[in-house]
């Protein structure tokens, strides 16, 4: 019952009082970062969601345009010179996540949930084991099981594992107690900060060489 239809009422109630009560102050971020440097204010960008399917995650822009694609790579560590001077601060205080409000009314995502990840990193959809593919069969969220156990600072491959745990496992209770844990972890800046390449074979699975793969 939680699962198939209180969780997602729930998201829409919260999401909606959250937009409305945020809404000020998310106009005075966009506005600070237009100020801050050139280009949108929101950051889109393709990621997996539920059941596999391809979605765009919208987020407020921390970094310069085109960042993505400028042979830097995926990770961006500390003192990365791709992010703005407001990018910084909307990054420590994940203000920069404040958007996906709007995927949650869409049906895109979930408050709690595995995080969506790209559609080439850690890997293709195509690429993840019949197990590892188990992550998808609940919406993304903003945070997740995975986020409250060393977030950024977790290989992927156990991050996964969280993840499918966290599928097996999703209750009301559950989620509240991410859902708080999260809070301290923001306010903790607690494993936020990328300390090098998160993706590496998984010994005890089949992976490709590509996987392997470090993007710094």
């Amino acid at each position: 019952m939680y699962k198939k239809f209180i969780k997602r009422v729930l998201d829409l109630l919260l999401s909606g009082i959250a937009t409305v009560i945020l809404a000020i102050p998310m106009l005075i971020v966009a506005l600070i970062i237009k100020i801050d440097s050139p280009g949108p204010v929101i950051f889109k960008q393709k990621r997996v969601g539920r059941d596999g399917k391809v979605f765009e995650i919208y987020k407020f822009r921390s970094m310069k345009i085109n960042s993505e694609h400028s042979g830097s790579g995926v990770y961006s560590g500390k003192n990365d010179s791709r992010v703005t001077r407001v990018g910084k601060i909307i990054r420590a205080t994940s203000i920069d996540e404040l958007p996906q409000l709007l995927n949650i009314l869409k049906g895109d995502m979930s408050f709690v949930g595995p995080r969506p990840p790209l559609t080439y990193h850690p890997w293709a959809v195509e690429e993840y084991t019949e197990e590892q593919f188990r992550m998808f069969e609940v919406r993304p969220g903003i945070t997740g099981w995975a986020q409250i156990h060393g977030r950024k600072c977790v290989e992927w491959n156990e991050r996964i594992k969280m993840n499918v745990w966290y599928v097996d496992h999703m209750t009301m209770w559950l989620d509240i107690k991410i859902f708080f844990l999260t809070f301290f972890k923001v306010f903790s800046n607690a494993d936020n900060e990328n300390v090098g390449a998160t993706v590496k074979k998984d010994s005890t699975e089949s992976v490709s060489d590509n996987k392997d793969e470090v993007l710094k």
